[in-house]
């Protein structure tokens, strides 16, 4: 009776534990979602280059490593910050691309940010009624995302708009399927660092949300 009891006790204690981890995870996602999105915002008003934009991106990169090493510090929370900011300001020139490059460019990012918002609250969602674990998704989705990166780099060559849109088509499944994945990690106690998580899940969102952009893009263009 005393191991029964013992045994509750500490799945009562790690079941708070995952639930703590993914409320920090969460509140943290949501802050940083808001500051990349401001950060965007100023660098589309402020018309950024295509140059400025990618050495942001290649400074976000780094941030990353260094995000990760201080994953355990109180440093890390200031260094997702600049990591997130600066993800947030390299997109500028993709959209201000759509906002001059379209007459309704503004109303396709709404539509992609709308449906990406719409794709997570469902996705996670569902994971936290049925609380299915997803650990053995990680190799297809890996591959899938590699073969994804080697497609794009293929095609900056080929320059083949159906291959475009074949890539755009299937990084927004692996980006939705990558969401489910990581917060099924965080829930069966895959990820225990609410900073770690926190990159996870705004890397699928972003993902996600370029991709859906891209593919509406495409769809306008033909219409």
């Amino acid at each position: 009776m005393q191991i029964n009891e013992s045994t509750l006790i500490r799945s009562q204690q790690s079941l708070l534990g995952y639930h703590s981890v993914l409320r920090n995870t969460y509140l943290l996602l949501s802050l940083t979602l808001l500051f990349s999105a401001a950060m965007a915002a100023y660098a589309t008003v402020s018309g950024v280059s295509y140059a400025g934009s990618m050495m942001t991106f290649i400074g976000g990169f780094v941030l990353l490593f260094v995000t990760t090493a201080l994953r355990n510090s109180g440093w890390g929370i200031v260094s997702i910050f600049a990591f997130t900011g600066c993800m947030g300001y390299s997109m500028g020139p993709m959209l201000n691309h759509f906002l001059h490059g379209y007459t309704n460019g503004a109303q396709l990012i709404m539509m992609a940010l709308g449906g990406t918002g719409i794709t997570f609250f469902a996705s996670s969602a569902y994971l936290l009624v049925t609380k299915r674990e997803l650990s053995h998704w990680g190799k297809f989705l890996m591959i899938g995302l590699i073969m994804c990166v080697v497609a794009s780099l293929a095609n900056i060559f080929l320059k083949m708009p159906a291959l475009q849109l074949s890539i755009a088509t299937l990084m927004t499944f692996i980006s939705t399927m990558l969401m489910m994945y990581d917060t099924s990690r965080i829930i069966h106690n895959g990820e225990t660092n609410y900073i770690m998580a926190t990159i996870s899940l705004y890397l699928d969102i972003q993902m996600l949300f370029q991709n859906l952009l891209m593919l509406l893009g495409v769809f306008n263009q033909r219409n």
